[in-house]
């Protein structure tokens, strides 16, 4: 038993460092083009500003929305955008893989003897999404300020375990994706809903567009784990201590993800190239 904790620690400290190496690649390849990167990571600033302008707009007119103010919206979506788009950087491997698939590369990917959802992952780190993050980061503290709550350590953790299911669970969905290409080939635009769609809409509490969708996101693709119940607890709108814990379930959302990459990898055939 200790022999074999060894050997599973070995090859753990042996994954993590390569995905960084693998990290590292395409960082000192995004800086080959310094010039690139910068204006690439400021469309990024600005494609999203635009969003928020439209939240400024829209409560200079409305002084809250379903009962939830500027502040607060704001809040919540900034924390929505803070967990897409660190998904979208580490996991933009999965958003490409059709490609992958179509032109015979990931028979590569099969033959070497490292997992094949590491090298998937390290295929691609989006560095430039550091600008969508950076606009996230300043509308997160600005509503932090301006909703005056009172932290406490359930709180602070909290916006922690918000953070780590939002990006598990849209790593889960990126998975799906790459998942769904085994089968089609190509990918299935759809999908879009649920990953660009889920940051639009997300950018407003989910209770404000009606029970039925509120259902879906609590039990279907569980956005609302990771969103609108803890955000509840946040503004001292639910006290339980369950609320504190509740996006951890959004993690359980990648296992039937991962069971159906498995799934496809069984069933792929090789496309050629």
């Amino acid at each position: 038993m200790k022999h074999d904790s060894q050997v599973q620690t070995r090859s753990i400290r042996h994954s993590l460092k390569l995905y960084h190496h693998y990290v590292s690649i395409n960082v000192r390849s995004a800086m080959e083009y310094k010039t690139s990167f910068l204006l690439t990571a400021a469309g990024q600033f600005l494609v999203s500003f635009h969003v928020f302008l439209g939240i400024l707009f829209l409560f200079q007119r409305f002084s809250n929305v379903k009962g939830f103010t500027y502040s607060e919206v704001l809040l919540c979506y900034s924390i929505v955008l803070l967990e897409f788009s660190l998904a979208e950087m580490f996991a933009r491997g999965f958003d490409q893989f059709s490609e992958m698939v179509r032109n015979g590369s990931f028979d590569r990917v099969l033959v070497r003897p490292q997992n094949e959802i590491l090298q998937v992952l390290g295929s691609k780190f989006e560095l430039t999404r550091i600008g969508r993050l950076l606009q996230a980061l300043v509308m997160f503290f600005y509503g932090i300020l301006q909703s005056h709550i009172v932290w406490t350590p359930g709180k602070v953790f909290t916006v922690i375990f918000m953070l780590l299911g939002g990006i598990c669970l849209f790593s889960g969905i990126f998975l799906l994706y790459a998942s769904l290409c085994f089968f089609t080939l190509e990918g299935l635009e759809f999908m879009n809903i649920a990953t660009d769609g889920a940051k639009e809409y997300g950018k407003y509490p989910l209770s404000i567009y009606g029970k039925r969708l509120l259902q879906f996101t609590t039990f279907v693709i569980p956005y609302a784990l990771v969103q609108y119940y803890p955000l509840l607890y946040l503004l001292d709108q639910r006290t339980g201590i369950f609320f504190v814990f509740l996006p951890l379930l959004a993690m359980l959302f990648l296992a039937p993800c991962y069971l159906l990459w498995r799934f496809g990898v069984r069933c792929y055939k090789s496309s050629g190239s």
